[in-house]
């Protein structure tokens, strides 16, 4: 679709070209020719420049308006030449010559519109570096900025066709601006530049996939950025490793978002004959935050028959507001409660971190012991004899007796660790008598 767009762009560019040469017979005089058209006063050189027009063979013709811009560098077409050498190279594929003509023309005149379009169209297809992106999106600035006052050029084109090359140029410029800031992790900015494009071609499958993510990298995220992104799978039909990898990233992101995949498939179901996010997008609602499931995980049960590392999350949370406040209150309380209930110590199961003879410092919960992150700090009733090693796990009993919560840490008094079982014992054979066999 990029191809065909760039293609169009040439194609009417050259419709322009060939307007203006058949404008430039010599029979006008000077003083009644309209000011917007160019008159080749040399009947010589106005015939090598209809030849090179009228040359059929793409690569043959971009040759012929080479040779005539070498003999006649000042003609009063050389522009017209340049760009039509410029549709010949792109029809006779060759990129890097369409690229190189572009540029020859900016360098003669800066705000050339035709020209500033194609380049900044190949530019962003070859932009691997923030430079080279920074480069684009000021290209596609500019290019938006020029176009309100660009005004139809000499020749047979239509006003109808005009506005549609105009049409087409906003979607390259906007979307070579959008891909520039995307890079540049200006979300805002990227959206803006997107929408410009895609209010034109809502079916520009490059510029709708990158609107979705730059709705979806922001934060908090654009929820019309997950529409974006099943609108972008439905439009990449035909290319199952596309659509598997903008699938994968809109689930993970709808997931993020929403705390599970419920909803996703009838969101890219949806979005297939949508032509604007729909009621379902708005419907969609966040998962709950660290804080509420805190709140949640004491509403929901009672804070005694909580682990270990559930006492640890809502503990955890404690300041994130009054009610997170009230629920770490609750399980301080069920804590203290048991180890006052005859359960003055309590027995927990630790990956140790650290250790003194007077002191452990050891993981609790899974995460932080994958982490290698303590999150209690024991210290011991009595030295010990034999010190545990880091990475090893083992008991330990104490008295919780007060806790930080971030970075959170319980802290346990009068520690120590279980009595080591009693070997089995040994059965004694029965007695022999001396002198008896």
């Amino acid at each position: 679709m990029r191809k065909v767009l760039v293609t169009l762009v040439l194609a009417l560019v050259g419709a322009m070209a060939l307007g203006s040469a058949q404008s430039t017979q010599t029979s006008t005089p000077a003083d009644q020719t309209p000011t917007n058209q160019k008159v080749i006063k040399d009947q010589v050189e106005y015939n090598a420049y209809i030849a090179a027009m009228q040359t059929q063979d793409p690569a043959q013709k971009a040759a012929a308006m080479e040779a005539f811009i070498a003999q006649y560098p000042n003609s009063v077409v050389k522009v017209d030449a340049l760009e039509n050498a410029m549709q010949a190279y792109q029809q006779a594929g060759n990129q890097p010559k369409v690229l190189e003509t572009g540029n020859r023309i900016l360098e003669l005149y800066p705000n050339n519109v035709r020209a500033l379009a194609i380049v900044a169209f190949i530019d962003r297809a070859q932009a691997n570096t923030a430079e080279k992106a920074a480069k684009v999106r000021a290209e596609g600035e500019k290019g938006l900025s020029l176009l309100p006052d660009w005004k139809k050029p000499p020749g047979d084109l239509s006003d109808a066709d005009f506005e549609k090359l105009k049409g087409q140029m906003t979607v390259i410029f906007a979307g070579a601006a959008g891909f520039g800031a995307l890079q540049a992790k200006d979300y805002a900015a990227a959206k803006n530049f997107y929408l410009k494009s895609i209010q034109i071609d809502p079916n520009n499958l490059q510029d709708v996939y990158q609107l979705g993510i730059a709705s979806l990298e922001t934060n908090p995220i654009d929820k019309n950025g997950l529409w974006y992104i099943a609108k972008a799978y439905n439009l990449a039909q035909g290319n199952a490793a596309g659509q598997k990898s903008i699938n994968d990233y809109g689930r993970s992101k709808y997931r993020k978002f929403h705390g599970n995949y419920d909803g996703w498939d009838k969101i890219v179901a949806a979005a297939a004959t949508q032509n604007a996010p729909g009621p379902e997008i708005a419907a969609i609602a966040p998962a709950p935050t660290e804080c509420e499931l805190a709140v949640n995980a004491i509403k929901d049960n009672d804070p005694a028959s909580l682990s270990f590392g559930d006492w640890e999350f809502v503990l955890s949370h404690r300041d994130c507001s009054p009610a997170n406040k009230d629920a770490a209150e609750k399980v301080w309380q069920a804590i203290q409660t048991k180890q006052q209930n005859g359960e003055v110590k309590l027995k927990i199961p630790v990956k140790v971190i650290a250790a003194t003879k007077d002191t452990i410092d050891a993981a609790i919960n899974e995460e932080n012991q994958t982490a290698n992150k303590a999150d209690v700090h024991v210290v011991m009733e009595k030295p010990m004899v034999k010190i545990p090693a880091a990475g090893s796990t083992i008991e330990v009993i104490g008295t919780f007796a007060s806790y930080a919560p971030d970075p959170f840490m319980f802290t346990m008094e009068k520690g120590e660790l279980p009595a080591p079982p009693k070997p089995p014992a040994t059965k004694k054979g029965p007695a022999h008598r001396p002198g008896k066999k």
